[in-house]
C-alpha cells in the first residue's frame, strides 16, 4: 500500500553530500541515531509542559523533519560508509520507537488521552511487525498506510495547525482514534505482507 516511505530515496540523494562530509569528518551513524532520540524525547518533554503555549508545537513540524533527515543520514552512513553493525540495528530500532512515543504522547496534553495513547500504543506495533518480516525470511517491513513518515506528517500538520491557531477543535476527539486506527490497519498489512514474502520497500 502507498506510503511517504517510497519517497526515501530521493530523500536520500538530496542528503548524500551531508552524509559523506559527515563521515568524513568521523560521525558516526550511532552516534546520528542517539542525537536524533535525544532531540526527539526532549521536545516531546518540552511541548508536554508548556503545552498551555500553543506556539510550543511549532517544534513538532521542526523536530519531525529533522529527525526525518538525521533517520536517512543515519542510514546512509551504516550502508555507504561501512557503519553498519548488530549494536546500530538494535539502537536504530529502539530510539525508533522511543522517539516515536515521546512525540506522539506530548499531544496528550490537548487531545483526548486515551485516543493519544492507544495511537502509541498502535505505533509501537506498527514497528513491531515491520522488524518481525525479518523474522519471517522475507525483509524490513516499511509497508503503508500509516507508517514512520506517514505518522510524522500526521503529527507535524497538526503540530503546525495548533501553533497558529488554526486546528479544527471539532475533529479533536476523533484524530487520534482514527491514526490509532490507520495504525492498527498498518500492522494488519505487515503481518499479510510477511506471511506471504511479498514485503513493500
Amino acid at each position: 500500500m502507498p506510503t511517504l516511505y517510497a519517497l526515501k530515496p530521493a530523500f536520500q540523494a538530496r542528503l548524500r553530500p551531508l552524509a559523506d562530509r559527515l563521515a568524513g569528518a568521523g560521525v558516526t551513524a550511532n552516534q546520528i541515531t542517539l542525537l536524533a532520540a535525544g532531540v526527539s524525547v526532549a521536545t516531546g518533554v518540552v511541548t508536554a509542559v508548556f503545552a498551555a503555549h500553543p506556539v510550543v508545537f511549532l517544534l513538532m513540524p521542526l523536530v519531525l523533519f529533522t529527525r526525518m533527515a538525521l533517520n536517512a543520514i543515519d542510514g546512509m552512513l551504516a550502508r555507504e560508509h561501512g557503519q553498519a553493525s548488530k549494536l546500530g540495528m538494535y539502537l536504530n530500532e529502539l530510539c525508533d520507537v522511543v522517539s516515536d512515543l515521546a512525540l506522539i504522547l506530548a499531544f496528550a496534553a490537548l487531545f483526548p488521552a486515551w485516543g493519544v495513547i492507544a495511537f502509541g500504543i498502535v505505533a509501537v506495533i506498527v514497528e513491531f511487525t515491520g522488524v518481525l518480516g525479518i523474522a519471517a525470511g522475507a525483509a524490513r517491513d516499511y509497508a503503508g498506510p500509516f507508517g514512520k513518515s506517514d505518522r510524522a506528517l500526521a503529527l507535524g500538520v497538526i503540530g503546525f495547525l495548533v501553533a497558529f491557531g488554526l486546528w479544527p477543535a471539532a475533529l479533536t476527539p476523533f484524530m487520534f482514534p482514527a491514526f490509532a486506527t490507520l495504525s492498527l490497519a498498518t500492522a494488519i498489512n505487515r503481518i499479510r505482507s510477511g506471511l506471504r514474502g511479498a514485503v513493500e520497500h
